[in-house]
């Protein structure tokens, strides 16, 4: 057998076949490989933000309650693996360079379905599940929702957490449009829980559910969490039910409403008649760790980390950031995006609450440059990322905070550099 980082690069190599949507391919290969996902029973999240953070919080809560679980994430943060966990660990690197080898080497025979990256980490996840005997699986969507791989497997609940501008060339041009293709999750005659979204992309979803007659639960109207009086607690209600005294360690507002959709989704499968006791719940959110998301890198000064990628995430970085930080503390940023990203909305967004930018590109092709990034907002141009943590580092002092963000990926090595994380090539898929 190969090593774990032979393995990595043969698969990587097939990056090269784009980032395509469409369930043709992902169907023909279950069905090649005799239908891995029967015998399990699946959820599937979809959103432009949050979906990440929600589906963690279901699978952990789904352990919690004594059912193994898988849950399927991506892109990865520092290691492949890190896509694939059975309840709560990560797939082990020799078992995935040994899954790997096993699907090359039938995917890559005359005949086989012309399956992508993403649609063959697809079938190795669902594989992996069902040889670790999970009962549930937990899938984030990749890109939208109606022709992304996941879609092509059958869910008992469907969860959109939220609807915002992202991948604007791949999925549309407004909030309508993006929820028409997160809406394709959406399973005849199986409920749907939905986050917060506007206006536009609410009618669009009701539209998709009343069609199909899949019972949808709207945030603020069937479900939503109530603060606690007692500080950082909160409880969560879905009509006459409620999940009191939960915590959460992730950092923001806006994890509340991810929350909110995560044990919604828990409570309507509880309705549905699967055994899943509050102190499960509880227990899932109190010791969930999801980094990357407003995580907080001790030092002086201390990072603050943040893989948001488009305007809404940064909203609601800076939200937290005049919430928390504001007069309190000198804020520096180390800043990169994407070339389709739109990062000028992100900057004019994020400019203003910061004392002093660093540019720097993530380790990938697609990065936008230190002049694309400039010409929108005056900054700092860096040799490398290790030079620009460096100079915001001393830019914002001891008593200050540097904050990263922009981009997954730029975050992500950010993250590697600082805490002295082994990683994986990046991947944008």
């Amino acid at each position: 057998m190969t090593t774990y980082r032979e393995s990595l690069r043969r698969l990587y190599a097939f990056e090269a076949r784009g980032m395509r949507l469409g369930l043709e391919r992902t169907l023909d290969a279950l069905q090649h490989r005799g239908h891995p996902e029967r015998g399990m029973r699946f959820v599937q999240v979809a959103g432009t933000n949050g979906k990440g953070s929600a589906a963690a919080m279901i699978a952990a809560s789904l352990s919690a309650a004594g059912y193994r679980t898988g849950l399927f994430t991506s892109p990865h943060l520092h290691r492949y693996v890190e896509r694939i966990r059975i309840n709560g660990r990560t797939l082990g690197q020799h078992e995935a360079a040994r899954r790997i080898d096993d699907l090359l080497s039938v995917f890559n025979r005359p005949g086989a379905p012309d399956i992508s990256f993403f649609e063959i980490t697809t079938v190795l996840a669902v594989e992996a599940f069902r040889d670790h005997g999970c009962q549930w699986a937990v899938l984030e969507v990749g890109i939208g929702g109606r022709l992304d791989s996941t879609t092509a497997i059958p869910a008992s609940l469907s969860v959109i957490t939220h609807i915002a501008m992202d991948h604007a060339d791949m999925l549309g041009a407004t909030t309508a449009e993006i929820a028409r293709e997160k809406a394709g999750i959406i399973r005849r005659g199986i409920p749907v829980i939905v986050g917060r979204c506007d206006a536009e992309a609410r009618r669009v979803i009701a539209r998709r559910a009343s069609t199909l007659r899949s019972p949808a639960c709207w945030i603020d109207k069937h479900f939503r969490a109530v603060p606690s009086p007692r500080g950082n607690r909160f409880s969560v209600e879905l009509g006459s039910a409620r999940v009191r005294d939960l915590k959460l360690e992730l950092t923001g507002q806006h994890q509340l409403d991810n929350a909110a959709c995560a044990v919604a989704a828990l409570l309507r499968l509880r309705q549905g008649g699967v055994r899943i006791p509050e102190a499960a719940i509880r227990r899932g959110l109190g010791r969930l760790r999801w980094p990357g998301r407003l995580e907080r890198v001790k030092g002086r000064p201390f990072f603050l980390l943040d893989g948001g990628h488009n305007p809404d995430a940064a909203q609601t970085v800076a939200d937290y950031l005049r919430e928390k930080l504001a007069g309190k503390k000198r804020v520096v940023m180390v800043f990169g995006s994407m070339i389709d990203k739109d990062y000028p909305a992100m900057l004019e967004i994020l400019a203003p609450l910061v004392e002093r930018i660093y540019y720097s590109r993530a380790s990938l092709p697609r990065a936008a440059s230190y002049q694309q990034l400039a010409r929108v907002r005056s900054g700092m141009r860096s040799r490398s990322l290790r030079d620009a943590l460096n100079r915001a580092r001393r830019a914002a002092g001891p008593e200050g905070c540097v904050l990263v963000t922009g981009s997954m990926f730029l975050m992500a090595e950010a993250r590697a550099l600082l805490l002295d994380v082994q990683a994986d090539p990046p991947i944008r898929m």
